[in-house]
């Protein structure tokens, strides 16, 4: 019987992982973790990272199933491909955690983000971040003679885009936050 030449990662659709973890390149993770909701879990998670000099790019916190007392918790973090695997057998440790996906490599996911902007400007330059907020879908939730804050929600490039345009029109303020969700099925 000849053995089978396969060359490494050949094939998206092998029955088995061909993918190297002995990397040294950063990759950026979204881990979406399953726990209790109970007193003392986030800190029991957020201590997992920051106990072993782990980076949190973003972090969402919500009740997904009431009746059972479940929260999901989901963590953006980078780095590289053995450090993510340590991170997910870590989380998967700890007593009141559930389960541990990682959307990034487990299928398709949806990513969003929703960003608050405060816009400070006068004359031509309101009219113009108006237009611009118009174009983008973004929302007025605060105006005041002299500045607007802008509501919007979309792709992380969308933001970026939306933000680059209003940093000549006077931005002075930008807080955002990303959410990721795993879409069963296809």
């Amino acid at each position: 019987m000849s053995p089978l030449h396969i060359k490494k990662g050949a094939t998206s659709h092998s029955a088995y992982n061909l993918r190297s973890t002995f990397s040294d390149v950063e990759e950026r993770h979204t881990l979406a973790v399953l726990v209790e909701n109970e007193p003392g879990v986030l800190a029991r998670v957020i201590g997992l990272f920051s106990g072993r000099g782990y980076n949190i790019e973003s972090l969402t916190v919500a009740e997904v199933d009431h009746t059972g007392h479940r929260s999901r918790i989901t963590i953006v973090t980078t780095g590289t491909p053995q450090v993510i695997e340590q991170i997910k057998a870590q989380l998967g440790r700890i007593v009141t955690v559930h389960e541990v996906h990682d959307l990034t490599v487990e299928g398709r996911t949806v990513e969003r983000e929703l960003a608050m902007m405060k816009v400070n400007g006068q004359g031509d330059k309101r009219v113009e971040a108006l237009r611009i907020a118009e174009i983008f879908r973004a929302n007025v939730v605060d105006s005041t003679l002299s500045s607007f804050v802008f509501e919007i929600t979309g792709a992380p490039d969308k933001i970026d885009a939306f933000a680059d345009l209003m940093r000549p029109l006077g931005l002075a303020e930008m807080a955002r936050t990303g959410v990721a969700a795993l879409l069963r099925g296809d």
